[in-house]
Formats: structure tokens, sequence, C-alpha cells
């Protein structure tokens, strides 16, 4: 950081990680930077300066979100070439992951600025880190596009990807977002990350089918969400088993239990190292063989 009245040479942009729920996440090093910083840049300065008043940051705060942040990013650098260091906040998390800030850190950079990370909390991580779900591997997409024709297109092409998928949504829209992967990836294993480091931090886990009756079931789900689902299974696991080989164990299972196809999938899926989605496609073939020959 430069000294204080140093201006002989431009000052630097620290892009700093803030709780996502819990205020004690915050880390020593993004309090002394946010403390020693000339300016620091907030997405909602309101929400920002909670934090302040409990870390008993004094630095001055000004707005930087989505809306603004193209105009504000040439003043910010130009405050910075000047000598002054600034720090970058979103509301919760990593500035720039689905958050406001990449456009500043692109005019920095640009500009031939040095731009430093200060990392910390992370939704993304934090939720894939107990899940539970595979995690040597995994893409984080973020909000799905509102436009439906977009939307499917961008499922379209995550539904063959292995690596387990990350999205955000909001609470309201829980359950219809659920039933679009549903549709779009099949009813793969999936974990539904609530309120993460907070009071009411849950994790739901299970097939997207059950987790669907999870959350219809509520009165209401309140709180930030973030939704993981596990990748398609590996090509030569499903191609192991032939759909021959199953349809003599779909048949036993139908005619003797009553149990759902979602239900029966996970087992065949267990059992036969395929993936769930195959295995739940398999049954609905079964069926519509069936009623077919029956026609």
């Amino acid at each position: 950081m430069n000294l204080p009245g140093d201006k002989s040479r431009p000052g630097v942009l620290y892009v700093v990680a803030t709780p996502i729920g819990n205020l004690e996440d915050i880390t020593f090093r993004a309090v002394e930077v946010l403390n020693s910083a000339d300016l620091v840049a907030a997405e909602d300065t309101r929400h920002t300066a909670r934090l302040f008043s409990r870390c008993q940051i004094s630095t001055r705060l000004v707005s930087c979100h989505e809306y603004n942040e193209e105009q504000k990013a040439e003043n910010l650098v130009e405050k910075i070439l000047a000598g002054a260091d600034v720090a970058l906040v979103s509301d919760a998390g990593t500035p720039s992951v689905s958050d406001p800030g990449y456009r500043l850190v692109m005019a920095a950079l640009e500009a031939g600025l040095r731009v430093i990370p200060v990392p910390g909390a992370s939704a993304v991580v934090t939720a894939l880190s107990a899940s539970g779900l595979p995690s040597d591997r995994f893409c984080f997409v973020g909000f799905l596009p509102k436009k439906q024709k977009r939307r499917q297109e961008v499922l379209g092409s995550l539904a063959g990807a292995e690596a387990t998928l990350i999205f955000y949504e909001s609470a309201r829209r829980l359950s219809g977002f659920l039933k679009t992967l549903l549709k779009h990836l099949g009813d793969r294993q999936a974990v539904v990350a609530r309120e993460m480091t907070k009071r009411y931090e849950e994790f739901l886990r299970g097939s997207l089918s059950g987790l669907i009756q999870d959350v219809e079931s509520r009165t209401s789900v309140k709180g930030e969400i973030t939704v993981l689902v596990s990748g398609k299974a590996p090509a030569d696991k499903d191609s192991a088993t032939s759909p021959k080989d199953l349809y003599g164990e779909i048949e036993a299972a139908l005619s003797s239990r009553d149990i759902s196809p979602s239900v029966l999938a996970a087992e065949l899926a267990r059992k036969h190292g395929i993936s769930k989605n195959r295995a739940y496609r398999l049954i609905l073939d079964f069926k519509n063989d069936r009623q077919q020959d029956k026609g």
C-alpha cells in the first residue's frame, strides 16, 4: 500500500471477499486492507456499512453496483492512477463471482494497474464443500438466463457435463427451478443449500424429484439459495449395462412393489453403476413399450 501522502506511484485495486452471512467469517487480512484503503467501492453502501460498524472500519464508502459500474469504473481507475488504494467489495462473498466487479477489474487491468485478490468466503465453494457431491470437477453456472429459450440452450449444453453443476436461484422461484432442472437434466442427485453460515443454515439432499416434493410441502422457503446437481455419469459406466439387461429387473420391481420410477431409478443406479438419469429413462422407455404392446 502507499504510505500516507505518497502519490508518487499508482495505487492498487484490492478485490476483497466478505462474509456470505456470518460476520465472524471476515478474515484478519480483509479487515486490515479495508481499514488501510483510501476508498472502498461497495455494491450496497448501506449493507457494507453494517459490516464496517461491526469491524470498526471507518474508510469512506462509494457505491459500485451493476447499474453504475461502467461509469464508476472510469472514475475509480483515475483515482488509483493518482495514487489511491481502492478496495472492491460486494454485498456478500467474493466480488465479480455472479456479483458486480468484473468491469472495474477489467478497467484497472487495461490501465496497467495492479489487482490484488484478498480471498475469503464464497457461496460456491462453501456449498460444494459440504454437499457430499463430487468436488474434483465442478462448473459454476450462477443464475440461469431469464428468457426460456436461452435457459433451455444453457441447460442443453450442460446436460452432458460430468462435473457437478452449481447454480444460484431465488427462494421464491426454487420449486419451478428444480422442475426445470429435472426436465432438462433428469432425476439426478442434488443439494439445496440455504442460508449458509447463518442461524437457519440448511442443506437439503436427495434426488431432484424428492427435493421438489420437500420444497412444495413447505409453506415457504426463505434465504439465499445455492443449488448443486451431480454431473452426468461417465459414458463408460453407462455403456456397461444394456437396456435388455435391466428390463426384466424393472418389470419385476414394478409388478411386485408400489415403487415410484424415481426411487427405482436410484436403486438401479446404485446397483449397476449407471447414472440415475439413464436408469430413469430406461424405466420410462420400458413403461412406454409395455403400453404400446397392450395397445
